[in-house]
């Protein structure tokens, strides 16, 4: 001890009372539940209508449909070139179903690579197309003339688009709208004479152009559905037309998917440390709220069945100016009838509430399960941040209408499993190994499907980092 000390210690009374450091080993702590930063709000597993499905299966009945090819188009990149992956061409709909890879792969080779600066014209209205266009990266806008004269925006294409492809297959075919690009662009065009040579050596590219010219037009409603001949107004004794409805031969099935982990507790843990609460409950809740969050992670950015990668791109939309405006929400809500819900990461939320902000407007709120979410034209805007947010800092804002009855998009689980929790979620025990850890099988089953295609829309590439 330092003299300093000593001196120290010397000017300090003596203790008169216990300590509370020494009183702490006679008292009982008061403690928490375990706490977890994953847990969020979950609120598309709680707005989602759940359907039983027996069976794990679940099939989407639908009107027989003659739309073709309206997918996107997926490209690679090495260096600045870029280049399309050949079995893509055939979400064109003149390449649609045809299956000669030697060919695509030629077709791939004779596209060109162009780069185009922001506000410069791809193609005019009124002018010959006799070229599809390949939208490797960047917006290009729709722009065609008003009911008075005035330039209108008819829509927006984005990365992976295409537009043009009525060129392939028809000689005098004309651009019915002026394509110009938003920002920089890099696109790939294919001519139609570009396809006719390669016809010309290519028997089976040949054959499949001369069948598509020779199917006889289908009458289909806005939808691409199957007409339903009907007749109306008619006096007298006019012919009433014979009809029936066709449906999809080949209907889209779901499969429920699955989420499992294997819980391991020891037992001596599991036999004497349960006071003042259960350890194998406690391991037990954090185990399933971890696969609550991974069960809706997967609801929306699964290949097979997530709503981001199953929108149909009918239904897909680009902001107009990049940051999420009113006006992008309205056109997101006009897409559907009957929208029960938005979700949106919250940063998208906040970016929306500047853009409103701009405007002098005050988005409502609405009161759920007593809770206050913000909302516009009267729609709950859920956050959500299982949706990503790329390094563009760029995101997606979702809108649905749910339910079966409603045609809409609707949840998907089978309760009833053995040794069940929860709706469609159970907890097997494994056994005891020769360590004495005890093992449980954790397991959910879940998937979504959306049951016509306007049931859901997306809001693409939506900037969340704008703040003038």
């Amino acid at each position: 001890m330092s003299v300093g000390e000593e001196v120290q210690n010397a000017s300090l009374p003596p203790q008169q009372s216990l300590g509370t450091a020494a009183a702490r080993n006679l008292a009982t702590t008061t403690k928490s539940a375990p706490q977890m930063q994953e847990i969020t709000s979950r609120w598309l597993l709680k707005m989602l209508p759940w359907v039983q499905v027996q069976g794990g299966t679940y099939r989407v009945n639908r009107r027989l449909s003659y739309s073709v090819g309206d997918g996107r188009v997926t490209f690679v990149q090495t260096g600045g070139r870029v280049a399309v992956i050949p079995a893509e061409l055939g979400e064109l709909p003149a390449l649609r179903d045809f299956g000669d890879e030697e060919v695509l792969g030629e077709l791939a080779r004779r596209c060109e690579q162009r780069e185009i600066a922001a506000g410069q014209v791809l193609a005019a209205s009124g002018d010959a197309a006799d070229s599809v266009y390949l939208l490797a990266h960047g917006k290009v806008e729709k722009v065609g003339t008003g009911p008075y004269g005035d330039e209108t925006v008819l829509g927006v294409h984005a990365d992976g688009a295409y537009f043009g492809d009525q060129a392939l297959v028809d000689g005098d075919a004309v651009w019915q709208y002026t394509a110009r690009a938003v920002t920089a662009c890099t696109v790939l065009t294919l001519s139609r004479a570009d396809v006719l040579n390669l016809a010309e050596r290519a028997d089976s590219l040949r054959d499949h152009l001369a069948a598509l010219l020779s199917i006889p037009e289908q009458r289909t409603n806005k939808y691409g559905e199957a007409a339903i001949d009907l007749s109306a107004g008619h006096v007298g004794e006019a012919v009433v037309p014979h009809t029936y409805v066709d449906y999809d031969a080949s209907p889209r099935e779901y499969e429920l998917s699955v989420a499992q982990t294997v819980l391991k507790v020891h037992s001596r843990v599991a036999d004497l440390y349960n006071q003042p609460m259960n350890q194998t409950e406690q391991q037990l809740r954090l185990t399933v709220e971890a696969l609550r969050e991974r069960q809706e992670h997967e609801l929306i950015n699964n290949r097979e069945f997530g709503l981001l990668n199953n929108c149909d791109y009918g239904q897909r939309l680009q902001p107009h100016d990049g940051a999420p405006s009113p006006d992008d929400m309205d056109e997101l809500l006009s897409r559907r009838r009957g929208s029960k819900l938005f979700l949106a990461h919250p940063r998208a939320i906040a970016a929306f509430g500047r853009e409103c902000n701009k405007r002098g407007l005050v988005p409502e709120s609405v009161d759920v399960g007593g809770h206050h979410v913000p909302a516009w034209r009267g729609v709950p805007i859920f956050p959500c941040n299982k949706i990503p947010v790329t390094d563009a800092r760029t995101t997606s804002i979702i809108c649905m209408r749910t339910g079966e009855a409603e045609q809409g998009v609707i949840g998907l689980q089978q309760s009833g499993i053995p040794d069940e929790i929860e709706p469609s979620l159970s907890v097997r025990f494994m056994g005891i190994d020769e360590q004495a850890i005890i093992s449980y099988l954790v397991t959910a089953y879940y998937s979504a499907a959306i049951l016509v295609p306007d049931a859901l829309g997306v809001l693409e590439n939506v900037e969340v980092s704008r703040w003038r």
